[in-house]
C-alpha cells in the first residue's frame, strides 16, 4: 500500500502530498501522522498540499481531523500551498477547517510553526 512520507525537521514533521489523495490514503496518512507525532514528540506539523488539484469534503474533513488530533498531541498544524481552486471548493462545501492554520508556502509555514513554538 502506498504511503505519504513524513519527514522530521527538528521539532516539526513535514508532509508533502505529491499524489492524488483518495480516501484510503487519507486515512492511512492520519494514522501514520498521529503515530509519528506521538513517537517523536513533534511540536508542529506542516502539510504541503500544493500538488493537490482537488480536495473533496472527505479530504477536507481529514485535514481538519488531523489538526484536531495534532492539537490533542500538543502539536500545531499548518497547511501550505493551497491552490485558489481548492480554497474555493472548500468554501463552497461550507468547510472552515477549524484549527488548521494556513500559509502560502513551506517557508512561511515553517516560520509560522517556529513563532508558535516560541510562545
Amino acid at each position: 500500500m502506498e504511503r505519504i512520507p513524513i519527514l522530521k525537521m527538528g521539532p516539526f514533521l513535514l508532509v508533502t502530498i505529491q499524489v492524488d489523495m483518495h480516501d484510503r490514503l487519507a486515512m492511512q496518512l492520519q494514522d501514520d501522522l498521529t503515530t509519528r507525532i506521538a513517537d517523536t514528540s513533534a511540536r508542529g506539523v506542516l502539510i504541503d498540499i500544493s500538488a493537490l488539484e482537488m480536495v473533496d469534503s472527505f479530504i477536507g474533513r481529514m485535514l481538519a481531523n488531523i489538526a484536531g488530533m495534532s492539537r490533542v498531541l500538543d502539536a500545531e498544524t499548518v497547511v501550505v500551498g493551497m491552490r485558489p481552486a481548492v480554497a474555493i471548493t472548500l468554501v463552497e462545501l461550507g468547510m472552515s477547517l477549524t484549527g488548521v492554520r494556513t500559509a502560502l508556502d513551506v517557508e512561511r509555514g515553517m516560520a509560522l510553526l517556529g513563532s508558535a513554538q516560541r510562545r
